[in-house]
């Protein structure tokens, strides 16, 4: 069997096949936590580590697993890293734990990470199957983080306040005023504009594939021709 490169897995889950850009999986958690760049990327940062780590679990136990229980045992694997993840927040940032609440329990039912183990790393040796994870962990992140950046600017016209709740207290006040004196649009504040502005990303993403698109095709016929030429 042939084995994905790992520049197109890289390639995937950071833009072509994006899961908060293109597959709109784990819509629930992307829109509901993005309200600012910090819980974002808070987030992001906690379906990273459990996305990386259960691919690499479910791969390593794929030739020991049978086909009629497999979902139950990733829902398991899921669940115990977690379990990790939410245990260390409380202890550890538990700011952010009290903020992210029930999301991060939910972690362990975001399509994101069930449907890489069934489709990439059930079916994938564990180098393979972990950077499959880390590739789309990390653009789930982006998704989270970038939308949350666009809410928080609009909203406030600050990025990054909050930032001692995920790096500690000697960054408490430490954020860029995009905006000077900015009184605020409460819009991108509320849940209608997390759909606006997921919309608007989505629809930039698009943009540029078709723009990226159109360059190739017209850089084709020059190419072909080239050795003609010669």
């Amino acid at each position: 069997m042939t084995m994905t490169p790992y520049a197109k897995i890289a390639r995937d889950g950071l833009w072509n096949n994006n899961p908060g850009f293109v597959q709109l999986l784990g819509l629930c958690p992307l829109l509901a936590t993005s309200s600012n760049v910090v819980n974002g990327l808070s987030l992001g940062l906690a379906t990273l580590f459990v996305l990386t780590c259960s691919n690499a679990a479910v791969s390593a136990i794929r030739a020991y697993t049978r086909p009629e229980i497999r979902i139950p045992i990733y829902v398991m694997a899921i669940a115990a890293l977690v379990t990790v993840v939410e245990l260390f927040m409380n202890a550890y940032l538990h700011g952010l734990y009290e903020i992210l609440g029930i999301f991060l329990p939910i972690i362990t039912t975001n399509c994101v990470l069930i449907g890489r183990a069934e489709a990439f790393a059930a079916k994938n040796p564990l180098p393979r199957a972990a950077f499959d994870g880390l590739m789309m962990g990390l653009g789930f992140t982006l998704a989270l983080a970038t939308l949350g950046g666009l809410r928080e600017v609009l909203a406030q016209g600050t990025l990054g306040s909050g930032a001692h709740l995920l790096l500690g207290e000697p960054f408490r006040g430490a954020h860029l005023t995009v905006i000077p004196e900015y009184r605020g649009l409460l819009l991108a504040a509320l849940p209608p504009g997390a759909f606006i502005g997921l919309g608007l990303l989505v629809a930039l993403k698009n943009s540029i594939d078709a723009r990226l698109k159109a360059r190739a095709l017209q850089a084709q016929p020059i190419a072909q021709s080239s050795p003609q030429a010669i």
